[in-house]
């Protein structure tokens, strides 16, 4: 009930005249049982209250809801600002978006009309993905990348693969990988080649059409690590406060630190992932393969710290979660965000900016501290010696191990 959550007499007379007043019970607790604090919904409630009047002035009917914050939205861009103005806030278009969610996930309302997304609008990309999911592996992550690559091909050649030829395609596949560097160049030939691989095995197309995909040079093994010193990194993690958010991102920033993990996977971990009895810590990596890590006792400590005494009271099967309501589990993009921001609290100059370069960090740590190359791969879960064998140029002592004896010699 709205008395239970508003104090205010008159807010709540407001709200109970206009088009809101059917719903503002419930929306009321809606709001509670999504977390929401009991300040920020006194706020919210008093906000939309600004919103309802000039719902009421304007003439839109309770059918008409998203047409009127439309109008809304319109009149307050154009609007002069006045010192001291009380109708129509920002405040009061955000009340007003979250209330017509709630009337939308309850179906008082339709509804908005969703942008179709490329597996939708061309059935092909949606078998192509589902195939790639089955036979493949793919990370639901990759598979978005591939996806508005090939969405791309499909506007230029069209959606029937019979008429492609080889001249069109390697057309196509130069001039879009044109507009990156190196590396995305290369993601772009891995697209489309998997993409006639999956028209080939399925009947679409003649087979042997990926051979018509031009490479990009690329040498193995010829760049650095880009990594950040031992005292940075700890830097880093200390800069997190001892709040909810700077608990949890101290949790977050651990696993990334010390496990190597990359950022998907702490997104993505849940709490059957965690044998606190065993001190292992399951993770499903590439390729969706499940792989067992021994669980160190300060990543332990920090993420059981954040589950006891910080984490929302909201069911989710992952254990990280945003801090503030509408709750949700945390997506590969948070994480990353995690860590751009401790980067810039600590005043730390990275040479990448993003979660990846403590993945790297925690690889040339663990060499330095004397771990050999095998015992690295197997932390970081590498299928391949040789992607190991990249930190071994961060310790001159550890090329002998991959170095080539001279002829003769």
């Amino acid at each position: 009930m709205l008395d239970t959550h508003l104090a205010s007499p008159i807010t709540r007379q407001r709200l109970r005249s206009g088009p809101v007043r059917d719903y503002i019970d419930g929306f009321a607790d809606w709001l509670d049982h999504c977390g929401y604090e009991k300040l920020t919904i006194e706020r919210l409630l008093g906000s939309l209250a600004g919103w309802n009047e000039w719902i009421c002035a304007t003439g839109y009917s309770g059918t008409e809801f998203r047409v009127g914050l439309a109008a809304c939205k319109v009149e307050f861009e154009n609007r002069p600002k006045v010192r001291g103005y009380r109708g129509v806030t920002s405040r009061s278009l955000t009340a007003a978006s979250i209330f017509i969610q709630y009337l939308q996930d309850f179906g008082v309302i339709p509804p908005a009309e969703v942008r179709l997304s490329p597996a939708d609008r061309w059935p092909i990309i949606g078998d192509f993905r589902s195939w790639m999911l089955n036979h493949r592996g793919l990370t639901i992550t990759t598979l978005d990348l591939y996806e508005f690559i090939i969405a791309e091909v499909i506007q230029l050649l069209g959606d029937e693969p019979e008429a492609y030829t080889a001249g069109a395609l390697r057309d196509f596949v130069l001039e879009r990988a044109g507009r990156h560097g190196a590396s995305r160049a290369r993601s772009v030939v891995v697209a489309v080649r998997a993409f006639l691989q999956f028209l080939a095995a399925t009947g679409r197309c003649p087979p042997g059409m990926a051979h018509a995909i031009p490479g990009f040079a690329g040498w193995q093994l010829s760049s650095i690590p880009r990594f950040l010193a031992n005292e940075d990194v700890e830097r880093v993690i200390a800069s997190c406060g001892e709040d909810h958010v700077g608990v949890r991102d101290r949790a977050v920033l651990l696993l990334l630190a010390r496990l190597g993990l990359r950022a998907g996977e702490v997104a993505q971990l849940r709490f059957r992932d965690i044998d606190w009895g065993n001190g292992l810590i399951t993770v499903c990596g590439k390729g969706r393969r499940e792989e067992r890590l021994p669980l160190p006792q300060d990543v332990g400590s920090a993420t059981l710290r954040y589950l006891q005494n910080h984490r929302p009271r909201w069911h989710a099967d992952e254990v990280f979660i945003t801090v503030r309501a509408p709750f949700r589990s945390l997506s590969r993009w948070a994480v990353t965000c995690i860590v751009r921001r401790a980067l810039a609290r600590a005043g730390v100059k990275a040479p990448s900016n993003g979660a990846h370069v403590l993945r790297h960090s925690a690889a040339t740590t663990m060499l330095r501290q004397g771990a050999s190359l095998a015992g690295i791969g197997a932390v970081l879960r590498h299928r391949s010696p040789r992607t190991t064998a990249h930190y071994a140029k961060v310790s001159f002592g550890l090329l002998s191990e991959i170095a080539q004896p001279w002829p003769e010699v």
